[in-house]
């Protein structure tokens, strides 16, 4: 059902985007959210209401023609989002000639969310709700049948966002600076991940950085107990010529990598940041980057895995 209006334009507004409709060209945007059960369609859906779109779940695919000429038609609607799932069963084989079709006329972008298949359990064992695409098998083999269902929608895709690091509150972050106006089409969310490599790299990450040659708090007994967040330990850290110069290098090495990555179309960029137990030094590099990252413009946040009072 419908969800929220956008604010009505004025008349001048109304003829406009009549006469853009009448030529193929649309100014009207059409968000199409789809994706696997449990990636955070709900969510996406609740940020472009925050955003002013009209907002309608689970639309039959059979009305999304005429829901999107309304859109360019009415005087109350100016931007749409609308959810498209496995919930549509067998009608979801007509979506992609359908979504091609609805491309040569409006402006259209096609949102595809997926997580990693034991996250999608883990949320699924959380809510306690049935799968979509069956109550009486198992959850796992749920998600194959339907991670194979909505390939072909997911090889059109305009975006394609993994919500398996993604909370509510982040996917909503990175919904709102995709899509609010003014924005870039395209944004990135960072995270600066510290670690031990002696409990090995993590498997998602990006770039690494092994920080294993600075000077190691470790072997001071009064710096053991402590953290890399520890004011004490930062200073020890920093007090370092070659802690300073790398951090120098680091950031510029970034300052240089992350624009393309945006272009790529990454929704989100790991970065490691290693030593040996993932206490100290990884912790301070990893504030630091993580601080200068965001005087950058970037939407970034610190993760330390390997240390436990930090999580």
């Amino acid at each position: 059902m419908p969800r929220a209006k956008a604010s009505p334009r004025t008349k001048s507004q109304t003829q406009k985007a009549r006469a853009i409709g009448r030529e193929g060209h649309d100014s009207t945007d059409l968000v199409i959210i789809t994706g696997m059960s449990g990636s955070g369609k709900a969510s996406a859906l609740k940020a472009f209401e925050d955003l002013g779109y009209y907002c309608v779940d689970n639309l039959p695919i059979d009305l999304i023609p005429q829901f999107a000429q309304l859109a360019v038609t009415s005087s109350e609607i100016e931007r749409t989002a609308i959810v498209v799932d496995v919930r549509e069963g067998q009608s979801l084989d007509k979506f992609p000639a359908l979504l091609q079709e609805l491309r040569g006329t409006l402006r259209c972008k096609l949102i595809f969310l997926e997580a990693k298949d034991e996250m999608l359990v883990r949320r699924y064992s959380e809510s306690r709700r049935p799968h979509p695409m069956g109550r009486r098998g198992t959850v796992p083999a749920a998600i194959a049948a339907e991670r194979a269902r909505l390939e072909p929608i997911r090889n059109i895709a305009d975006f394609i966002i993994d919500t398996t690091k993604l909370n509510v509150h982040e996917l909503r972050a990175l919904m709102l600076e995709k899509f609010e106006r003014g924005a870039e089409e395209r944004s990135l969310m960072v995270s600066c991940v510290s670690f031990g490599f002696k409990n090995g790299v993590p498997p998602d990450v990006d770039v690494v950085f092994d920080v294993r040659f600075l000077p190691n708090p470790h072997f001071i007994m009064k710096f053991r107990p402590l953290t890399g967040r520890d004011p004490k330990v930062a200073r020890y850290v920093k007090s370092f010529p070659q802690t300073k110069e790398f951090l120098k290098r680091a950031e510029s090495m970034l300052k240089f990598l992350i624009p393309y990555y945006i272009r790529e179309g990454k929704s989100y960029l790991t970065i490691g940041i290693g030593c040996t137990g993932g206490q100290h030094r990884s912790v301070f590099i990893a504030e630091d980057l993580t601080k200068r990252l965001k005087r950058l413009g970037y939407n970034v946040k610190a993760v330390h895995r390997d240390s436990p009072q930090l999580k």
